[in-house]
């Protein structure tokens, strides 16, 4: 199996990723680690979207408590929305449908629908993510998408792309190909494998969060391989553990 990895989410190639791909997906701060998260506390499903506009399209006809809207934009949770930050929707999603729409992370998953498989993938629950992927294909490539932000390469998703290739090598052994930007987010994980929370601090969206008081949650989403849930996108559309 071949493993490529995109340093953000400006470098999906649409057309290529139809070409027998599976896309993982990581926007470690926030977007997947929420997605990871929101079914391991209860939620029914996570329904991403592009933006605000597109989420209120997607309630609109929903029950009102069949469903939450979650989302930020540009690191400001957009008005009339919950935040996405994992720890404070723990008690609001059990049993419903969560409708998130983020910069970064939502757009990745989107534009990477045309794949065989998409998932979503977080340091808490990467290697759940890898065993699943190994069960259930062969001889695909592998496409790891770093979300990154504002069309910059984000050191998080890094971090997270890292875990989930060293996920499955430990359980493969040897037989991949790895492309250099895959081969050098394995290596950069090996030499900061146990300093996940360092390092997601140190990143421009981590001060950033930082700055608003959010270290819980940076240390939170840190975490390596606590949930077991595989979060999968179905129909393009709306994803769930499998």
């Amino acid at each position: 199996m071949k493993i490529h990895l995109l340093l953000k989410k400006e470098d999906i190639d649409k057309q290529k990723m139809a070409d027998n791909k599976i896309a993982v997906v990581f926007d470690v701060l926030l977007a997947t680690s929420t997605v990871a998260s929101a079914l391991e506390f209860g939620a029914k499903e996570v329904i991403p979207v592009l933006d605000g506009k597109a989420a209120e399209q997607e309630a609109a006809g929903r029950e009102k408590d069949s469903f939450v809207l979650v989302g930020e934009y540009q690191g400001k949770t957009i008005d009339g929305f919950l935040s996405p930050n994992p720890l404070e929707l723990k008690e609001k999603i059990e049993g419903k449908s969560v409708i998130l729409s983020t910069t970064n992370g939502t757009v990745a998953l989107k534009n990477s629908a045309n794949a065989n498989a998409v998932y979503a993938a977080s340091l808490l629950n990467c290697e759940a993510v890898a065993n699943h992927i190994l069960k259930d294909y062969q001889g695909e490539t592998i496409v790891v998408v770093c979300s990154g932000s504002s069309n910059e390469f984000n050191v998080e998703d890094f971090q997270g792309a890292g875990c989930f290739i060293d996920a499955l090598i430990k359980q493969f052994g040897g037989e991949f190909f790895l492309t250099d930007s895959a081969y050098a987010a394995y290596s950069f994980y090996h030499g900061h494998n146990q300093n996940s929370d360092d390092i997601l601090k140190a990143s421009r969206v981590g001060r950033m969060l930082s700055k608003h008081g959010f270290d819980k949650e940076i240390e939170f989403v840190s975490q390596q391989n606590i949930f077991n849930k595989v979060p999968m996108l179905i129909d393009k559309k709306r994803i769930t553990a499998v």
